[in-house]
C-alpha cells in the first residue's frame, strides 16, 4: 500500500524587514522562486514495469508505463527513457499510476494515458485520460466518472486503452470495477459507455481485503484492421474480460452489438489478446489476474476465419510441469507466425520465456533442465548497467543471479526490427538486440534496457557530513550507499535484505549507521548496523518480539540506538542489538530522533505530543502537545534545536522540546531536512515539502524559517514527495528528495558549481555480498575508538595488502585492499594469514572465509575474483576478541 502525504521545503532568500512591515502576508500571492536544476540519483529501474508499447507507424517510438512512477518515452539517440509525467503535482498524485498507454500509429505525435493509481479509497481522485499531441511534452486532461488502478491487481493485463488503427479519432477504454467498456470518438476528449457491451467482468482476487476486493473488469481490446479501410472505423473488434467462463467477446459492426465467441477456453483469465496479420487471435491465459500470482495457465489461438480454437501452450495446464500462468505475449509484426510468451509467475527456479516460429505448433524455451540441478541457459545475461540486480546474493544451481525476471506481464517484439525485444519485470526492463539468434540455436544476449527509468519508492534519506554524500532507505530493494549521484551503485545494502523504512547515522561518528525495515515474508532480522559508513552491514542476534519497520535513531556518539518499530514498543540497545531494553513513558510507534550534540538525549513525536529522554532513551517524559501529525528532525551542531513538520504547520524548539513556537508563514509540511548554511550564515539551510502561501511545493529557508523560497517548479513536482528530504551538509543549495515511484531526485540552484565537495565520493570498500557462513554479531558497546592502518608487502612485491581497522576494545571492523603491482591480471585469489591472538571473524563481505583457530583463509567472490594489473580488490569483516588485537605479521596470496 502506498498513500499520499505532503511535504515542504524552505528558502535561502531573506525577505527584508521593510517588506514585512509594508505588506501583510495575505497580500503576497506566492513565495519567491529560485530556478533549480533537477535530476535523478542514478539507480536505474527499481520497480515494476507492466507495459512497453511500440508505435507501429514510426520506428523507435517506444513508450513504457509504470505502476506508480508515471510514463516514459524512449530516446533512441541516447538509448535512455525520458519521463513524461514529472509535472504531476501532489494534489493529483494518483495520476502517476498508469493503467494503460496508447500511441497513435496514424498520427505518431498523439499519445494517451489512462491514469489513476487505486480504485479504492486510497486514491481520493477519479481516473483521467491524459492526452498529448506532442509525444508527451504537454498534456490535456479528461476526467472520468470512476477510478482507475495503475497499481492494482491485474495492472499487467491489457492494453486497456487502444486506438482504432483505421480511424484514429476513435479510442476504447476497458475499465475495472464493473464500469464496462467505454468509447471516445473525438481523440479522447469525451467518453461514453458502450452500453451494448454485455459483460463488465466478475473476477475478484480476494474480497476480504480492500486492495484485492475490486472487480478486475474488462481488460483488453484489439481490432481487426482488415475489416475496414483507412478513415473508416474497424468493424471487427475483440475484447477480453476477467471472467473465467465468458472471457472473449466480438463485434462485427463497429461496436454496436457484441457476442460471446463460441468454443472459447474456460477456467482461466485472458491476459493479452493479439490479432496477427494472418487472422489468428493469440491469447495468453492464467488462473489469476497477476502480477504476483498464477499457478496454472495456457496459450490459445483462434483462427478467426474458421472460429476454430487450438491450445498452443508451451507447457499446457494439464501437465504437472505447469505450475504457472502465462502473462506476456508478443507477435512479430513482420511474421505473424513468430511468437513469444512468458511465465507468470514461475518464482522458482526462475521465469521462462518461450519462442515459436510456427504459430505455436512448437516452442523453444529460453532455458531448459539438464541433469538436475543443472539448467541449460540459451541466453547470456549482462547486468553491468544495473549490477545490484544480483540482490547481493550467492546462489547455486538451479537458481542463478540475476534472475531472468519475475512478474513478466508484458513482452514485446519491435514491429520494425525482429531482432529487438523488451520485457518488463518487477525491478527493471530487460531486452535483446539479437533475438533471431534463438532460431539458429545460438544464445541471445539479454541486457538491461532501463536507463533513465527510475521507479524506486523512497522511505528515508540521510546525507552525512563525511563519507558518501547520500545513503538511501528504499522499499523492496533495501537502499544504497551512493558514492556517486550519476553512477549506478554496484550492490544494494545487504545484511539484512529488507524493505528499509528508516536509516540514521551518528552525527559525531559518521561511520556508524543503523537501518531498520520490513522483512515481508522472510524470517530475516530486520535491523542492520554499519561501522564503515554504510559500505557493509551486519545483523544483530535478536530483536524485540514482533518488531519490524518504524523509525530508528542513533546517538550522536554511536553509543546506543533507539528503535520504534511497528509493534513491540520503543526499545534501546547499547550493544548493536545483542540485547534490547524497552523504553518507558513513550507510546508505541512514536517517531523517534536523536539529539545531534548530546548522546543522552532522544526525542519522540506521537499524535501531536512531544517526548524527551535525557538518559539515552530509557525513560521519556511528555514535554509538549498540540503539534499535529507529522515528522521531525534535530539540527546538527545545536543541542536541543528541533523542527517539526506537521499537518498543522511547522514548529520550532530551541530548548529540547520543552516549548515550541509555530511559524506563521507556512501552512503545513510533510518532511523537513537541513543542509549546508548559506554563505554568511551560521545556521543550516532548511528544506521542506509543504504548503506555503497556499502552494504545495518544495521550499528552502536560509534564515531560520523567517522566509521561504520555492525551489521546484510546475514541471518538476514528481507527484508525492512526502517521504524524505534532506539538504547536503557539504554543498550549499543541494537537496535530496524522496518520491513514491520516481526514485531519488536531487536539485541544485541553476548554474551552481559546488566548490565545497565533489558530486562523487570514494567508497571505503566494495559493497558486501552475503557470506556463505552464518554471521554472528560482535558485541560493540560504543563507536570505534582506535583506528589502525598498515600496509603489508609480501616478498614477491607483486601484491600489496592494506589492512585498515577500526577497533573498539572488544571487537573491530577490518577492510583489506589487495593491490596488484604485477604486469598481469590475477584471476581468482585467496589469501591467508595467522591472527596474533584469539580474534574470531563474525561475518564477512567481499569474500568467503574459513577459520581454524588462528589460521584464516579468504577466497574471492565471483564479482571481484579478477584483479587487473594495477587494480585492486577489497573485502572486509567484523571480528571479536579479548586481550590484544594486533595486525597479522604477514599475508600470503594463493
Amino acid at each position: 500500500m502506498r498513500k499520499k502525504i505532503k511535504f515542504i521545503s524552505i528558502f535561502s532568500l531573506v525577505l527584508s524587514v521593510c517588506l514585512v512591515v509594508l505588506f501583510s502576508r495575505n497580500l503576497i500571492n506566492a513565495a519567491p522562486e529560485q530556478e533549480y536544476s533537477w535530476d535523478n540519483v542514478e539507480i536505474v529501474g527499481g520497480g515494476y514495469v507492466p507495459g512497453i508499447i511500440y508505435n507501429e507507424g514510426e520506428k523507435d517510438l517506444i513508450y513504457a508505463r509504470t505502476d506508480i512512477g508515471g510514463a516514459y518515452r524512449w530516446n533512441p539517440s541516447t538509448e535512455r527513457w525520458v519521463s513524461m509525467t514529472d509535472w504531476i503535482g501532489p494534489e493529483e498524485w494518483g495520476y502517476s499510476g498508469i493503467l494503460s498507454l496508447a500511441t497513435d500509429a496514424v498520427d505518431p505525435d498523439r499519445v494517451y494515458l489512462a491514469a489513476g493509481t487505486y480504485t479504492n479509497s486510497w486514491d481520493p481522485n477519479n481516473g483521467v485520460i491524459l492526452r498529448s499531441s506532442d509525444r508527451g511534452e504537454t498534456w490535456e486532461k479528461t476526467e472520468l466518472p470512476f477510478k482507475l488502478g495503475g497499481n492494482m491487481p491485474a495492472r499487467n493485463m491489457g492494453e486497456r486503452l487502444v486506438i482504432d488503427p483505421n480511424d484514429n479519432s476513435i479510442l476504447y477504454l476497458a475499465t475495472p470495477s464493473g464500469n464496462g467498456l467505454w468509447k471516445s470518438t473525438n481523440y479522447g476528449e469525451t467518453w461514453n459507455e458502450v452500453t451494448s457491451f454485455p459483460n463488465v467482468g466478475n473476477f475478484v482476487l480476494d474480497s476480504s481485503y480492500e486492495y484485492t476486493a475490486d472487480n478486475v473488469g474488462v481488460v483488453w481490446v484489439t481490432f481487426d484492421s482488415s475489416t475496414s479501410t483507412a478513415g473508416n472505423p474497424c468493424k471487427t473488434i475483440y475484447v477480453g474480460v476477467a471472467d473465467v467462463e465468458n472471457s472473449i467477446y466480438r463485434s462485427t459492426d463497429g461496436g454496436s452489438s457484441w457476442s460471446r465467441v463460441e468454443g472459447q477456453p474456460t477456467g482461466y483469465l485472458p491476459h493479452h489478446g493479439i490479432l496477427g496479420s494472418n487472422g489468428i487471435l493469440y491469447i495468453s491465459y492464467s488462473d489469476s489476474c497477476g502480477p504476483y500470482d498464477g499457478e496454472k495457465g495456457d496459450v490459445w489461438k483462434l483462427d478467426t476465419s474458421t472460429d476454430i480454437w487450438t491450445n498452443i501452450s508451451p507447457i499446457p495446464s494439464s501437465s504437472d510441469d505447469n505450475y504457472f500462468g502465462y502473462g506476456g505475449l508478443a507477435v512479430d509484426k513482420q511474421n505473424p507466425n513468430v511468437l513469444l510468451t512468458s511465465t507468470l509467475n514461475s518464482w522458482w527456479p526462475d521465469a521462462n520465456i518461450y519462442r515459436s516460429t510456427d504459430a505455436g505448433t512448437t516452442w523453444n524455451p529460453i532455458w531448459e533442465w539438464g541433469s538436475y540441478p543443472e539448467r541449460i541457459l540459451h541466453y547470456n545475461h549482462d547486468i553491468s548497467d544495473s549490477p545490484w540486480l544480483t540482490w547481493g546474493e550467492q546462489v547455486s544451481m538451479p537458481e542463478v543471479r540475476p534472475k531472468l525476471g519475475w512478474m513478466i506481464g508484458d513482452i514485446d517484439i519491435d514491429p520494425f526490427n525482429s531482432d529487438r525485444m523488451m520485457y518488463g519485470t518487477g525491478a527493471t526492463i530487460f531486452g535483446t538486440n539479437n533475438l533471431e539468434n534463438w532460431d539458429s540455436g545460438e544464445n541471445i544476449d539479454i541486457s538491461v534496457m532501463c536507463e533513465g527509468l527510475e521507479e524506486t519508492a523512497v522511505l528515508d534519506l540521510v546525507s552525512p557530513p563525511s563519507g558518501a554524500h547520500l545513503i538511501s532507505a528504499l522499499a523492496d530493494i533495501t537502499g544504497f550507499r551512493h558514492d556517486s549521484l550519476t553512477k549506478v551503485p554496484d550492490l544494494m545494502m545487504t545484511n539484512p535484505n529488507i524493505s528499509s523504512s528508516s536509516i540514521d547515522y551518528a552525527e559525531k561518528s559518521t561511520d556508524f549507521m543503523v537501518r531498520v525495515g520490513n522483512k515481508g515474508d522472510s524470517d530475516v532480522i530486520p535491523v542492520g548496523f554499519s561501522y564503515d559508513g554504510g559500505t557493509s552491514w551486519f545483523q544483530p542476534s535478536s530483536v524485540p518480539t514482533n518488531s519490524e519497520g518504524g523509525t530508528v535513531a542513533a546517538a550522536c556518539d554511536a553509543s546506543r540506538v533507539v528503535w520504534s518499530p511497528k509493534g513491540g514498543g520503543v526499545n534501546v540497545t547499547t550493544d548493536n542489538g545483542n540485547s534490547w531494553t524497552q523504553s518507558k513513558g513513550i507510546p508505541e510507534e512514536a517517531w523517534v530522533e536523536s539529539d545531534r550534540e548530546n548522546p543522552n538525549k532522544f526525542y519522540g513525536l506521537s499524535e501531536g505530543n512531544f517526548y524527551i529522554s535525557t538518559d539515552g532513551g530509557l525513560n521519556f517524559t511528555q514535554s509538549a502537545s498540540g503539534l499535529g501529525t507529522g515528522k521531525f528532525k534535530a539540527v546538527p551542531g545545536k543541542e536541543g534545536d528541533i523542527w517539526i513538520a506537521s499537518d498543522e504547520g511547522i514548529y520550532h524548539s530551541t530548548d529540547s522540546g520543552s516549548s515550541f513556537s509555530k511559524l506563521s508563514n507556512a501552512d503545513s509540511a510533510e518532511c523537513i531536512g537541513f543542509g549546508m548554511a548559506a554563505p554568511g550564515s551560521d545556521y543550516m539551510a532548511i528544506y521542506i515539502n509543504g504548503i506555503v502561501d497556499g502552494k504545495d511545493a518544495i521550499y528552502r529557508s536560509d534564515d531560520v524559517g523567517a522566509s521561504w523560497i520555492r525551489i521546484n517548479d510546475d514541471q518538476h513536482q514528481y507527484a508525492w514527495t512526502g517521504s524524505a528530504i534532506t539538504g547536503d551538509p557539504r554543498i550549499y543549495g543541494r537537496v535530496y528528495v524522496g518520491t513514491n515511484g520516481r526514485g531519488i531526485i536531487y536539485g541544485e540552484p541553476e548554474g551552481n558549481v559546488p566548490t565545497t565537495s565533489p558530486v562523487t565520493s570514494t567508497p571505503t570498500t566494495d559493497e558486501p555480498t552475503t557470506s556463505t557462513t552464518t554471521p554472528t554479531t560482535p558485541t560493540t558497546p560504543t563507536t570505534p575508538t582506535t583506528s589502525t592502518t598498515t600496509t603489508q608487502t609480501p616478498v614477491t612485491d607483486d601484491f600489496e595488502f592494506d589492512y585498515s581497522m577500526n577497533d573498539w576494545g572488544s571487537g573491530a571492523t577490518v577492510n583489506i585492499t589487495i593491490t596488484n603491482n604485477s604486469d598481469t591480471a590475477k584471476e581468482g585469489w585467496n589469501i591467508s594469514w595467522v591472527f596474533s591472538g584469539n580474534q574470531e571473524i563474525a561475518n564477512m563481505w567481499g569474500g568467503t572465509y574459513t577459520q581454524d583457530g588462528v589460521n584464516v583463509t579468504v577466497t574471492s567472490e565471483s564479482w571481484n575474483s579478477i584483479i587487473p594489473s594495477g587494480g585492486s580488490a577489497t573485502f572486509g569483516f567484523n571480528l571479536t576478541y579479548s586481550g590484544t588485537n594486533d595486525v597479522p605479521d604477514k599475508f600470503e596470496i594463493n
